[in-house]
């Protein structure tokens, strides 16, 4: 734990606990919401191919969970630890020039 609170530049144990809660919530919201943002443009499961299907699917969760991460992590009194931590994934991801 002391490893993990060192390379997050976080001071205790509570933190890591809050962040945990959030990643969680905030992975099975972007799943959960996925399903209504495909429905929304057209793409049902029953009638679409099930490749195209999926891939757009997970193609979606990726910015729903962007946006949710930091938002959930705001809502947690972490903005700024997952504020860091979406412009550290962006810049890695070749996306940097999104925050610009």
């Amino acid at each position: 734990m002391e490893k993990l609170k060192q390379r997050w530049g976080i001071e205790s144990n509570f933190q890591i606990i809050v962040i945990f809660v959030v990643f969680a919530v905030t992975g099975s919201a972007a799943a959960k919401l996925a399903a209504p943002v495909t429905e929304m443009i057209g793409l049902e499961r029953e009638t679409t191919n099930a490749w195209f299907y999926w891939i757009t699917r997970i193609l979606l969760i990726f910015p729903i969970y962007q946006v949710l991460l930091v938002a959930f992590g705001w809502l947690f009194g972490q903005f700024r630890f997952f504020w860091n931590f979406e412009k550290k994934m962006l810049k890695r991801l070749g996306l940097g020039f999104l925050l610009k």
